[in-house]
């Protein structure tokens, strides 16, 4: 077995043209999940300074919030990925909403600092069981000629849900308190953990031609993941785009409070429906270019991401230095939706240039570096840089991981684009 078979998957000749049955079912509760996930998530970032407040802690201690639920799932990621790569995936995505929903309940249940960073810890367990294995289910539901597009519609739950998020836990929070907020997040993900249960299990390479390896040793399918270049190069640069971004989001509703004058319930409002909008439209937008890009050569949608960042990067570095509020908006506007252009395209990159026997394993490990480099340590380091000097400049220096991982995933769409080849003669 060569090394390009091993490292990345046939080519998209060999696909199906139809996606499976049931397969609009399946994207649909997943990406309902996700939203759920990430409501979830962001509920903590606009409930920070009534927890702060409550506990007394400073912004280091706050920052660990994010930093051990981000800690726990990274490390249990590549678990998962495995399981998923083994074990029926629609088990693993079910049991581990029904978890992670569990404990963001618990989370208004805290009496303590401590408490509440354990209830972070388990959220990011359940978590595991279904970040790495959604993906390696819709490549499973679809061919790859439609795959960017797919995924980029199960990725639009990020910014919707990270606006809920920010919505309904400014709105929560000031209204009664940063407890009833939590209960209130965990409720949905109890019913979408149930129907999960019934969602269609795709086989493995289902999509990938008669020639797709669907069964692979372990140490064979690492051996080959490490020569990988491609996957390394979007990983690299996904790793510094999920650092600066996680770190924006976990403290731009306190920046807006504390250095803006905004009320709490007001800029998670703003902030969250901002994030909506221009996640909504960049996620589909990237969805819809990166499939196009991509006919047209290999690794175009990775272009596009790679050109993406570097252009957010100085969107970023305006936001905070623009004195007009709404300037500053219009700014982070710009900037997310630049950013979340690359949803579809870096997740369809992942999952095409590895093959189907190893991709949820693939995307645990993705999700390992991403989170391990990225914003595990950015929102306790921002806010190191904050308690330093302040949370004006944290921010402003946030924007140069995004430059600098726009520069990788020109790299990456190089090395996708020299690789392809080498499939199509292996094949």
């Amino acid at each position: 077995m060569s090394t390009s078979s091993v490292s990345l998957s046939p080519s998209p000749s060999a696909a199906p043209a139809t996606p499976a049955a049931n397969a609009g079912y399946a994207l649909l509760i997943l990406t309902l999940i996700n939203l759920v996930n990430y409501l979830d998530r962001y509920i903590v970032a606009v409930a920070l300074p009534g927890i702060q407040q409550e506990f007394h802690i400073n912004d280091t201690q706050a920052g660990l919030l994010g930093t051990m639920f981000i800690l726990v799932f990274m490390l249990a990621s590549p678990v998962g990925g495995y399981l998923g790569d083994r074990y029926p995936r629609r088990l693993l995505v079910a049991g581990g909403v029904l978890l992670w929903s569990l404990a963001t309940g618990a989370s208004g249940l805290a009496t303590s600092f401590a408490a509440l960073l354990i209830a972070r810890a388990v959220i990011g367990i359940g978590e595991a069981g279904y970040g790495a294995v959604a993906p390696s289910i819709i490549s499973d539901l679809y061919p790859r000629e439609k795959r960017t597009r797919m995924l980029a519609y199960f990725y639009i739950a990020i910014p919707v849900g990270a606006a809920a998020g920010y919505g309904l836990g400014g709105w929560l929070t000031q209204a009664y308190s940063w407890h009833v907020a939590f209960f209130a997040g965990g409720v949905p993900g109890l019913i979408l953990g149930a129907l999960a249960f019934f969602m269609p299990e795709p086989k493995r390479g289902a999509m990938d031609g008669p020639n797709a390896e669907t069964k692979l040793p372990f140490l064979v399918g690492i051996k080959g993941l490490g020569r990988n270049a491609a996957f390394w190069a979007v990983t690299a640069g996904y790793t510094l785009m999920t650092f600066s971004i996680g770190g924006l989001g976990f403290w731009m509703p306190t920046y807006l409070v504390r250095e803006r004058g905004m009320l709490a319930d007001d800029s998670g409002f703003r902030f969250g429906a901002i994030t909506a909008v221009a996640g909504l439209l960049g996620t589909v937008a990237g969805g819809w270019l990166g499939d196009k890009l991509d006919r047209k050569r290999e690794g175009g949608g990775l272009w596009m991401s790679g050109v993406g960042l570097m252009l957010a990067a100085p969107c970023m570095y305006l936001a905070v230095n623009l004195k007009d509020v709404g300037l500053t908006f219009v700014a982070i506007g710009a900037a997310q939706f630049l950013i979340f252009l690359n949803s579809g395209p870096i997740n369809a990159a992942i999952v095409n240039c590895v093959p189907p026997a190893f991709r949820a394993f693939a995307m645990g490990l993705n999700v390992l570096c991403i989170h391990l480099l990225g914003d595990a340590i950015s929102p306790t380091l921002i806010g190191n840089i904050a308690d330093a000097s302040s949370l004006h400049t944290a921010i402003a220096i946030n924007a140069l991981p995004v430059l600098l991982g726009g520069v990788a995933l020109l790299i990456g769409a190089r090395l996708f684009r020299s690789a392809v080849p080498r499939v199509e003669a292996t094949a």
